[in-house]
């Protein structure tokens, strides 16, 4: 990388100044002699300086790297010989833009393994091509936005300009060194968070929302459960992505933090209600005297596991669920969208919510119109849905020891983290694909990113050292093994 001497006007002292940031000097100094706008305008002399600062930038970040190199015939990479077997150059992505420096990469001895480069596990370089910072830059896009679209807003900005082929594989590579590691990890991050104050109630949330997949079975398995005779349901390619929730309240019912979980398509959520499982004994490990709220919609499944592997706790069904169950019940009782069905809706969903015992009677009014009409499968099957939830209804209650009795918190979490990023126009997902987006978009909502960073990015560095007796050439001292 090209550097000219400069002595400096204060001190005296000759320093190396590298020939990008020399043309930033002068471009500064003639700017600040000349006079009136700059040509093409304020926002293109804010192009030009952005550009200048991020060559320099570069040229600084590179020479950094190249001090990180090794050029000694054998180092020590986690205690490991390693001996020099090829030298050439590597282009990597920083947070300022690509840069090409020169590199020297080695073998453990007695082995024909892959080489190592010991100036990236130094630097930290991630997946071989991304600075640390460009990295955390990177993934956070694409947790948000597509790659396409990332890579937009990266050359839009100006610094670095990933290509969107590379900040699609970013958060692959990325995942797999988190799923490897994950219980650790996660058991770590909560070990790193302080109890919330002034919480009182803990609620936690389950539920799913359907996804498209590149499976390519889901048409197959459609069609075996067709000739099988079962019901099929959702729309072909698609499958359900599991999310989950769990929030803090203060005693007066404001929501304080919540924490978000999504998996994808997995028999049973298996892998998600171990991890709704840790947060709430976390939770109370910290915080014993919080009062546990299970809330969800009427699914079976998810109440086998609300009931039966959390500790005891008020269980409640979504309220608007519940009222969805009863205005179709009304509609059958009384015929769809008809004035009778609107009225009495109207009233019991007031019952409902208000009313102490209100589900009691809301199940005396439905056995009522079901007796009119004993041949309407579909009412009878409201009524039912009523009968098997009737504990878990006391609305009026809950809402007067302000609890929580509805599951928002949850949809929007299956809205937020999997609709909003997953559902685009034309978007296919394979399950490794998918969770690589949803790990690090649930990590960013769940106030959890930063510390997860950490984590993740340490496993990219590696303890790099050199024989006894052996002075490194480059200007970083390493410690001697």
């Amino acid at each position: 990388m090209g550097s000219v001497a400069k002595v400096s006007a204060v001190t005296g002292e000759t320093r190396v100044v590298g020939e990008a940031l020399e043309n930033l000097l002068k471009f500064m100094e003639e700017r600040r002699r000349s006079g009136g706008v700059a040509e093409g305008g304020f926002e293109a002399f804010e192009r030009e300086v952005r550009k200048r600062f991020s060559e320099a930038e570069r040229e600084f970040i590179g020479e950094e790297l190249e001090r990180l190199d090794v050029t000694l015939p054998e180092v020590v990479i986690d205690g490991i010989r390693h001996r020099r077997v090829v030298s050439g150059r590597g282009d990597y992505m920083t947070a300022a833009g690509p840069v090409s420096v020169l590199r020297h990469r080695y073998r453990a001895v007695g082995t024909n393994g892959e080489s190592e480069c010991p100036l990236e596990w130094r630097a930290g370089i991630v997946e071989g091509y991304f600075t640390p910072l460009a990295a955390r830059l990177g993934v956070w896009a694409v947790t948000h936005l597509t790659p396409a679209e990332s890579e937009s807003l990266f050359r839009e900005l100006g610094g670095m300009s990933p290509s969107r082929s590379s900040l699609d594989r970013l958060p692959k590579g990325l995942s797999e060194k988190w799923e490897a590691r994950r219980k650790d990890w996660e058991n770590a991050l909560r070990a790193q968070e302080e109890a919330v104050a002034g919480a009182a109630v803990l609620a936690v949330s389950l539920d799913g929302v359907m996804a498209p997949m590149k499976d390519g079975q889901r048409e197959s398995r459609r069609e075996q459960s067709r000739l099988e005779g079962k019901q099929t349901r959702g729309p072909a390619g698609h499958r359900e992505v599991g999310c989950g929730s769990v929030s803090h309240y203060d005693k007066t019912g404001e929501r304080l933090r919540t924490v978000r979980h999504a998996r994808m398509p997995e028999s049973k959520k298996q892998t998600l209600k171990r991890q709704l499982v840790a947060e709430v004994e976390n939770a109370f490990r910290q915080q014993p005297q919080l009062r546990l709220v299970k809330v969800a919609d009427g699914a079976r499944d998810n109440w086998e596991f609300l009931a039966k592997d959390l500790p005891p706790g008020e269980e409640v069904v979504d309220f608007y669920h519940a009222a969805e169950h009863l205005k179709r019940a009304f509609e059958h009782a009384y015929g769809e969208a008809s004035v009778k069905a609107r009225a009495s809706f109207a009233e019991y969903r007031h019952v409902l919510l208000e009313v102490d015992d209100g589900v009691e009677k809301v199940i005396r009014t439905l056995a009522y119109h079901h007796k009119r009409k004993p041949r309407c499968g579909p009412l009878k099957q409201e009524l039912t849905y009523f009968r098997r939830n009737r504990s878990r209804m006391d609305y009026a209650r809950l809402r007067a020891q302000n609890l929580p009795i509805g599951s928002g918190v949850v949809e929007a979490t299956c809205k937020t983290l999997v609709t909003q990023r997953m559902k685009r126009s034309g978007q296919r997902w394979t399950t490794d694909g998918g969770q690589a987006i949803l790990t690090f978009r649930a990590l960013a909502q769940s106030d959890r990113f930063d510390a997860a960073w950490q984590m993740v990015s340490a496993v990219y560095r590696r303890d790099v050292s050199f024989p006894r007796n052996v002075v490194p050439i480059n200007a970083y001292r390493v410690a001697s093994v």
